[in-house]
Parts: C-alpha cells; structure tokens; sequence
C-alpha cells in the first residue's frame, strides 16, 4: 500500500453540490494513477468487499435508495472521491493508483450516503452537521488506521486516530463554501463526542 502524503477521499454535498476535500491540485490527476479501465474494474471489485457490502445492505434495510448506479467513476479537479444527494457516490480514476485507495474512498462515501438517508434533517450546508459525517465517515471507514497514517508521514502511535479523525474532517468541512476554517473548526468540536462515538451502522468502530 502506498500514500500521498496527505489525500482526502472526499466529503457529502447538498444536493447538485459538491464539498471534496483536496487531495491534488493538478486537473490532470495523479501521475501514478491507474488506467480507467483497471479502476473502472477495481470499483466492481471493491462492491465484493465485506465493509460495502454490510455498508449497502445496512442501507436497504433502512429503506434507502441502493440504486444501480450509486457508486460511479469520474474524472476530478482536485478530490479522491466524493458524495452528492442527487448523484451518488464518484471515485476519482484519475487519482486512483491501488485497489486499496477504490475501497476506502466507496467505504467513505457510502457512509455519508448511509447518513444522508438515515439522519433526520441533515442540511450539508450547515456546518455541524456536514462535520458530524465527515468525523462518522473518517472514522468508521478505517482512513485513519496507523498503517496509513505512517504511510502519510504521520509518525505518531498513541492517541493517533482521534488526532487523524479531526485534521481529516477539517480538511473536508473547511471545503464547504458554508463554513470558514473558523466555523469548521468550531463545528468539529462542538459535534465531536456525539458523532465520534456514533457507529451507525456498525456495533463498533471497525
């Protein structure tokens, strides 16, 4: 498995809208990313994997659309991967280099899909609850486990998850055309104890 140093796989969006987090500023995408076919194939793999596939079975059973083509691949300026209300979850081929990075960016976006139907009057464009999904979805998805922070150059063992939960959904948050660094920042920490200790629909944390 291999990093950038820093990626974000993305964020949930109000409906026609999108809030990505920054993971390359080149339109071009990554110089290391795969060719579209081999993503395109990697997505198929990835809905064969056990945490999307609980993820998407959690969600028909909570009466949310699963439809066909949920989960797309996309060409993107500058994110991983992202999530729209109206258009689902994309995987940015052009930034994808390994079936790892597929995995983690649909098992991401499929919890913010999984909050967007579930969660009762949730407004993307109300900071503290665009944060409440950005802390669920970095931290329920295993984005932050040690292997790949260290692989980002975050050397730190102890307490390194929580720390990497936060810095990830303010990289995301501060996305939101809605909410300054300020705001962001003060909308992670009001929601933090609630949302981080939320594992809808996991029994726990994976």
């Amino acid at each position: 498995m291999a990093a950038p140093a820093e990626e974000g796989s993305g964020a949930g969006a109000p409906p026609g809208a999108r809030m990505d987090a920054a993971s390359s500023s080149d339109p071009g995408g990554s110089p290391a990313a795969m060719p579209w076919e081999e993503c395109v194939a990697g997505i198929s793999s990835a809905l064969k994997h056990p945490t999307v596939r609980f993820l998407r079975e959690r969600m028909e059973k909570a009466g949310c659309t699963v439809w066909p083509r949920l989960i797309q691949a996309a060409r993107c300026a500058d994110a991983n991967g992202g999530y729209g209300s109206r258009s689902g979850v994309k995987v940015c081929c052009n930034h994808m280099s390994f079936q790892d990075q597929i995995n983690q960016v649909i098992i991401h976006e499929l919890i913010h899909a999984y909050d967007d139907c579930v969660a009762k009057n949730l407004d993307w464009n109300n900071c503290a609850h665009h944060a409440c999904s950005e802390i669920r979805a970095n931290h329920l998805s295993g984005d932050c486990h040690y292997k790949r922070e260290l692989l980002r150059g975050f050397m730190k063992i102890r307490g390194h998850e929580p720390e990497c939960v936060k810095r990830r959904s303010l990289m995301s948050v501060m996305k939101n055309p809605n909410c300054s660094e300020t705001a962001a920042k003060d909308a992670i920490e009001a929601v933090w104890d609630i949302c981080y200790n939320d594992t809808r629909p996991f029994d726990r944390a994976p």
